[in-house]
């Protein structure tokens, strides 16, 4: 379940980045991410589409920066589903969140570029498919992280993913928390039922058109932390 808050609290407003992972840049991204670090930037973020032969693999820069940054935190904006098992992503985050000490986040997406998704061995999914395994990966990420014995196992029976006696951990140095990078009105139903925050480019919600904002926020069943991204 998100982490609901009452409707009359307003937290602390909170700043990140948003930057493409390109292969030319990287020692550009590198000292990005260390001034970003020393501002005091919240969050630095970094895009996710693997099958742009220009960026670089995000987990495996999001590791580098973990290496190089002490305070800020970090996620992917938002990793593409289809192409990464949702129990290698539970796995990934857990392990640099141990590294870290607790500076990783889950930015996830259901997909969008289904052409390239599938050039790259992914699957192409209809609109009600990609909730569904929206849904699922969020559930068995969750199952890993949980603080486990020895010989326990993990079992998922869905349309999408299946876990057949997986062995959890380690487990995450925090509660890592989930944000989605969706639209429509199933996907933000599904994200007010089960994920922790929303990042929305602003070309949904325009700061001209304050409204759009409620609109949106009006399929949410509960309030959850926002990312708007220019």
């Amino acid at each position: 379940m998100g982490t609901a808050r009452p409707r009359d609290e307003v937290p602390a407003p909170q700043f990140g980045l948003s930057v493409a992972p390109t292969a030319r840049d990287a020692e550009g991204i590198v000292a990005l991410a260390r001034l970003a670090d020393d501002l005091g930037i919240d969050f630095f973020t970094l895009q996710d589409h693997p099958y742009n032969a220009a960026f670089l693999d995000t987990w495996t820069l999001l590791a580098l920066l973990g290496g190089v940054t002490q305070r800020v935190r970090l996620m992917a904006n938002v990793l593409n589903l289809p192409l990464r098992p949702p129990a290698m992503l539970a796995k990934s985050a857990a392990s640099l969140d141990v590294l870290t000490h607790g500076r990783v986040e889950m930015g996830l997406g259901a997909g969008a570029f289904w052409d390239a998704i599938a050039a790259y061995g992914g699957p192409r999914r209809a609109p009600a498919e990609a909730v569904e395994a929206l849904d699922e990966a969020m559930q068995i990420m969750r199952a890993l992280w949980q603080p486990a014995a020895p010989d326990q196992q993990v079992r998922f029976a869905g349309r999408h993913y299946q876990l057949d006696g997986a062995q959890p951990g380690p487990p995450p140095a925090h509660r890592i928390g989930i944000w989605l990078g969706v639209i429509g009105p199933r996907m933000l139903r599904l994200l007010g039922r089960q994920a922790d925050g929303w990042i929305v480019s602003a070309s949904y919600v325009p700061p001209d058109d304050p409204g759009s904002l409620v609109r949106w926020c009006a399929y949410m069943p509960v309030v959850v932390h926002l990312s708007v991204q220019r």
